[in-house]
């Protein structure tokens, strides 16, 4: 019964840490899967390969180096010098999203529920510097409790889906898009959230013991997040095209269930960008204490008020050169964690 609970744990973790504003919103998955038709349903199959063998590699090769931060996997992968400057890179990219993150988390607040956007701002990170006191645990404890009613919700915009006029949507849908551009979809969204992933999955895969503990967490993880896909898409192509205008497609779409569903359904989202805000921070956290050896809560303050900055004056101009650089840094870091996995196992038993 406890491994059947840490195994809970760690495929929420997993799918909360994946699932954050973009996932909960519906812009991803019309971006990456939807606009492409009933092909999609396919690609969304392989990119839940991808993170299920992916996500429980990662892990698994953090547990047999005994990585403390992300850094140390990359300097496995790539070699010191090389490993040092893609952490690095990481680093930046980890940070100005991060600040993006609690950006999102202020604007629903003042967007949606029609409140200040310095309160959202201020209870994202009141409760992730609380959180963040427990250390892992928190963050097991938080994706316990927010991923299961994310399902829920999903679960009942599927059910409403299932009795709309575009409910086959998903099976006929065509999207005039080159082969090679639908194709590529699924490994781009797996490469950059795998790697985004690895500021949490990493110290996760370190601080459980058991590698059967680890292995089914991925497992489960990885499978749940196709589930989501799946079911988003599902929902999405029954109200394509008009569907892509929306800001928040998924709010759309559990409006018909009422305004007070659709209010909860708002706070599900702030929660899916509070566990992406808190696992970033933690991963952050790590990679920075590494290197300077300061106390690990003094680094947290320190992020969480640099992110606090960020987000008052924005980052998206940054990010637009910054997103596509990581994209190309992903995909090699991806091949690389392929690649190299069965060296790096024969290097951590001697």
């Amino acid at each position: 019964m406890r491994n059947f609970k840490q195994i809970l744990q760690i495929a929420f973790t997993y799918m909360g840490t994946i699932v954050g504003a973009g996932f909960a919103t519906g812009k991803e998955i019309l971006l990456f899967f939807t606009r492409y038709g009933w092909t999609a349903t396919i690609t969304i199959a392989a990119a839940t390969v991808l993170f299920v063998w992916i996500g429980i590699k990662l892990m698994l090769i953090a547990h047999d180096i005994g990585a403390e931060s992300y850094e140390d996997l990359n300097k496995e992968l790539f070699g010191p010098r090389i490993g040092e400057v893609v952490s690095l890179f990481t680093l930046v990219i980890l940070f100005g999203v991060t600040s993006v993150m609690l950006a999102a988390g202020g604007s629903l607040f003042r967007e949606h529920l029609e409140l200040p956007y310095q309160a959202g701002l201020f209870l994202t990170l009141l409760l992730t510097y609380l959180l963040l006191n427990k250390g892992m645990s928190g963050i097991l404890a938080v994706n316990s409790v927010v991923v299961p009613i994310m399902l829920l919700f999903t679960a009942a915009i599927v059910w409403n889906t299932s009795s709309s006029p575009g409910s086959d949507n998903w099976l006929t849908l065509s999207g005039n898009f080159p082969w090679h551009r639908v194709w590529f979809a699924p490994i781009l969204y797996a490469s950059y959230n795998l790697a985004m992933a690895q500021a949490v999955l990493v110290p996760l895969g370190r601080t459980i013991k058991d590698k059967r503990v680890l292995f089914w967490g991925g497992m489960a993880g990885g499978a749940g997040i196709g589930v989501l896909l799946l079911a988003c898409h599902y929902s999405l192509s029954a109200k394509m095209p008009g569907i892509t205008g929306y800001e928040i497609p998924m709010g759309h779409l559990i409006q018909p269930l009422g305004k007070f569903v659709q209010f909860l359904y708002v706070l599900v989202i702030f929660s899916e960008i509070l566990t992406t805000f808190l696992s970033n921070v933690y991963g952050l956290a790590l990679q920075l204490k590494q290197r300077a050896k300061l106390n690990l809560r003094l680094i947290i303050i320190g992020i969480l008020a640099g992110c606090y900055l960020i987000s008052q004056i924005g980052f998206s101009k940054l990010l637009e050169v910054l997103y596509p650089l990581f994209g190309v840094v992903s995909l090699v870091w991806f091949v690389m964690l392929i690649w190299r996995r069965e060296t790096l196992l024969r290097k951590a038993k001697h």
